[in-house]
């Protein structure tokens, strides 16, 4: 399988090592890959239910003729290993609360701007929704696609959780893990493009975004989302206002 034209040789080295195993502890069903764009820079965005998430986004992605530009928490940046690898690759980290918020956005913006694919996890942490549904989004995923105009695609991916439960340390790769991934359409966000970037148009773009994660991935399970969608600060109330504080947070 020919790398991704935009990977590094440090990305490619590490495909190299991951990518085996990989194919070796999952069964793959990918589906929507006609929706991927063929040029142009363009935001993958998907649902977080653990932690090897990102590696099997990665992998849908990367042997789909993209080398995604993940946006992961900058504290991941920090551990012996792992951050040397995530830097090496391109990855960006994601500064929350703080005075470097902005240099995430921006990074983003460049990569979009150069023709990559950046990979967001809209909900910004795992799922705190009991059935691991798709939980209300952070801004960052609106942010920086009202600020590009950058097509985003909606991802919906189910089937890590097995390899990796929330929360859990243990991987469980044999026998090997059915992961189903499809992507969707471009979400439609042409009428929020001209309006003022406000907290009202940002949740609204947020919304929608996570919205056709959820659509895909009930057709993935076979099942309805439930009808309020999960607020963790407000596990019992369903969905509310995001804070200031919630806004000026970026996607994972």
């Amino acid at each position: 399988m020919p790398a991704p034209q935009r990977s590094n040789r440090a990305y490619r080295n590490v495909a190299r090592l991951i990518r085996p195993v990989m194919l070796a502890v999952t069964k793959r069903d990918w589906r929507g890959i006609e929706h991927l764009p063929v040029s142009g820079g363009f935001i993958a965005a998907t649902n977080h239910m653990t932690e090897v998430d990102p590696l099997t986004f990665a992998h849908f992605l990367y042997d789909n003729g993209f080398a995604p530009r993940i946006l992961a928490k900058a504290s991941l940046f920090s551990v012996p290993v792992l951050g040397p690898v995530l830097r090496a690759t391109g990855q960006i980290p994601v500064f929350r609360g703080t005075s470097d918020a902005r240099k995430s956005l921006q990074s983003a913006v460049e990569a979009l701007a150069a023709g990559e694919c950046v990979a967001v996890f809209p909900e910004g942490t795992l799922t705190r929704e009991p059935d691991l549904w798709p939980m209300v989004g952070k801004t960052g995923v609106a942010r920086l696609a009202l600020t590009t105009r950058a097509p985003v695609i909606p991802v919906a991916q189910w089937g890590p959780q097995d390899l990796l439960g929330r929360y859990k340390k243990l991987l469980k790769p044999f026998p090997r893990k059915l992961v189903t991934i499809v992507a969707g359409p471009p979400v439609d966000l042409d009428d929020l493009y001209d309006r003022p970037m406000d907290s009202a148009t940002l949740r609204e773009a947020t919304e929608r975004v996570v919205a056709a994660i959820t659509v895909l991935l009930e057709e993935i399970r076979g099942e309805r989302a439930p009808a309020v969608r999960y607020d963790p600060r407000f596990p019992d109330r369903g969905t509310a206002t995001p804070t200031p504080e919630d806004l000026a947070e970026g996607a994972e």
